[in-house]
């Protein structure tokens, strides 16, 4: 993260600390460039090569009740949550925690 350039790094680096501490377990790699998040499995991943904004994918989030409208489906089952900035960042901070916690929930605690 470091060595990232991206316009929205500011907005990034919320985003990863909110889903780092959503719930416990939940492990940070780095995979196809981004920040990848897992609990018991693959759960989301940010890619920074998006510039407009920063873009959370859920891989299998149409697993996960829908807790906003602020989610996005996408193909594949995926779920797509889009911050354009800081504002959507805080606006929407609960509800991307409560996103976390449905998938610990789901694979089990």
């Amino acid at each position: 993260m470091a060595g990232l350039e991206h316009p929205l790094k500011a907005e990034l680096e919320a985003v990863c600390k909110i889903i780092r501490e959503a719930a416990p377990g939940i492990t940070e790699d780095i995979k196809w460039g981004g920040p990848s998040y897992a609990y018991k499995g693959d759960m989301a991943t940010i890619n920074p090569k998006i510039m407009k904004y920063v873009a959370v994918i859920f891989h299998k989030g149409d697993l996960l009740p829908k807790v906003s409208d602020f989610f996005e489906e996408a193909t594949k089952g995926k779920v797509y949550a889009k911050f354009y900035d800081m504002a959507a960042v805080k606006a929407n901070k609960k509800a991307l925690q409560q996103m976390v916690r449905n998938w610990v929930q789901l694979m089990g605690q």
